[in-house]
């Protein structure tokens, strides 16, 4: 991955003093214009930091590096070349130093977003009503982990004023050492599920992991999902003054209310605990979920001091994430395109989506969920049940896992002949030649699993076929 710093450069011995390392070889007087993690996107003047990975170490690529025109190296130990190279501990950690010192240059107000579940999409959602007064950034893609969080503010550009960026985790520290790095003015906690209990055991350590993103806060503002008890009436959370957002509990500081569900849409309106009210905020969305992310951002936009105008005018602009509740149609046949990942929480909502757009017959397509460790057949089976009791008319499992979810599905009163178990997702043509003997006009068909079995290619060939 390229990125361009400012638009004439930085000169090279700055360069160093923002990624806290010592200089080797004197530099030149030509000025660093982008950096790279891949030693095949260089371009002329920029810096390679040389990453190391689980199946790769970029200080074997530095001589390819060079070869296209990196002005320096940033590595770990020097190299064998005779190239400026700005010598660090960690790669990884230096990066990290680059893009918090990089941003300090130009200190655009952040909002950093987390939660098991509506991060991406709240995250979208603030970004596009934050847009409508400010010049904004926000992370792209997946682009939420130690390496794509210093990325996103890496291509911080000059006239950027806020910055909204996605923080993901799957183990404790994580988020701690993001919000060190990206130092958030207001922070948001979607929600609490049970992703990643694989590797922290239990929904309050999920809780304390999500709650580090104060960690690198100094005096800011975060906001709670009012609704969920883990993090309701929280004691004082440090760093931090602490405001809710929810539809059901009353105290909330940003209440929905009055939400009506249309065909494809929804509107809502919002209540604060200061007496100000918004109505008929209108979003796209099939379910209860939506409200939540858009909430949080009309939340963030009071903060931000944007007028309730342009509030609406933001949340009518959101633009979904790919692979995240996409409707899609062909031969009168409806898609509801949710691959991107999968929670028990996340499959619930789905389930949710499925009856509200759905005119004809149920049919979901659920693969397994990741990240559940011991959980998981509990999780799966429990969904099975749910699946059962939200009137489906077909259920097609796709995964060892899932075929928990077809168990419980039965066990939960769903008939057997109605249940379809497929082994694997490996073979997707065969996936998409089994559902398409099952589905007819008129059907709606939620297909949605965790990343991993990548079920957006049996989305396709049904589409394509």
């Amino acid at each position: 991955m390229h990125l361009d710093l400012f638009e004439n450069g930085i000169e090279a011995e700055k360069f160093a003093l923002l990624c806290e390392g010592d200089v080797r070889f004197k530099f030149c007087s030509k000025k660093v214009t982008g950096i790279s993690i891949d030693s095949r996107s260089i371009e002329d003047g920029d810096v390679f930091f040389a990453i190391r990975g689980e199946n790769f170490d970029g200080h074997d690529y530095v001589v390819s590096a060079y070869e296209k025109g990196a002005a320096c190296v940033v590595a770990d130990h020097m190299v064998n070349i005779q190239i400026p190279q700005i010598i660090v501990h960690d790669t990884r950690v230096a990066l990290g130093c680059f893009a918090k010192n990089y941003k300090r240059l130009l200190h655009p107000m952040t909002v950093a977003v987390t939660g098991s579940v509506g991060k991406t999409t709240t995250r979208q959602y603030i970004y596009s009503v934050l847009s409508t007064r400010f010049q904004t950034q926000k992370t792209e893609g997946n682009l939420n982990n130690e390496i794509g969080l210093p990325l996103t503010l890496a291509s911080l550009q000059p006239t950027t004023q806020t910055i909204v960026l996605e923080m993901g985790m799957s183990g404790k520290g994580e988020i701690s050492a993001l919000s060190k790095i990206a130092c958030p003015d207001i922070a948001v906690i979607t929600n609490i599920g049970t992703s990643h209990i694989e590797y922290l055991g239990s929904r309050e350590n999920i809780r304390d992991a999500k709650l580090e993103i104060v960690d690198g806060m100094s005096m800011g503002t975060i906001l709670l999902n009012g609704d969920e008890p883990l993090l309701y009436n929280l004691k004082t959370v440090k760093h931090a003054m602490s405001f809710y957002f929810g539809i059901d509990n009353p105290a909330c500081n940003y209440r929905a209310t009055n939400i009506r569900f249309g065909d494809g849409e929804i509107l809502f309106d919002v209540i604060c605990s200061n007496g100000k009210q918004l109505c008929d905020l209108k979003i796209n969305g099939y379910g209860k979920h939506s409200v939540y992310d858009a909430l949080a951002a009309v939340a963030v936009g009071i903060i931000m001091e944007i007028n309730d105008e342009k509030i609406k005018e933001g949340l009518s602009n959101f633009t979904p994430v790919k692979m995240r509740q996409n409707i899609k149609k062909k031969d009168g046949i409806t898609i509801i395109e949710d691959c991107y990942n999968a929670s028990p929480e996340s499959m619930e909502a789905a389930l949710e989506a499925l009856n509200r757009v759905a005119t004809g017959r149920k049919i979901a397509v659920l693969g397994d969920m990741k990240e559940l460790g011991h959980y998981s057949s509990r999780l799966h089976y429990l969904l099975g049940e749910k699946a059962a009791m939200s009137g489906l008319n077909y259920l097609i499992t796709i995964g060892s896992e899932a075929q928990k979810i077809a168990k419980g599905a039965y066990s939960g009163g769903m008939p057997l002949s109605c249940i379809l178990a497929i082994d694997s997702a490996d073979d997707a043509e065969n996936c998409a030649r089994i559902i398409r003997e099952i589905i007819k006009k008129g059907d709606t068909v939620l297909i949605k699993a965790s990343r991993a079995l990548a079920l957006e290619r049996i989305s396709n060939l049904l589409l394509t076929e």
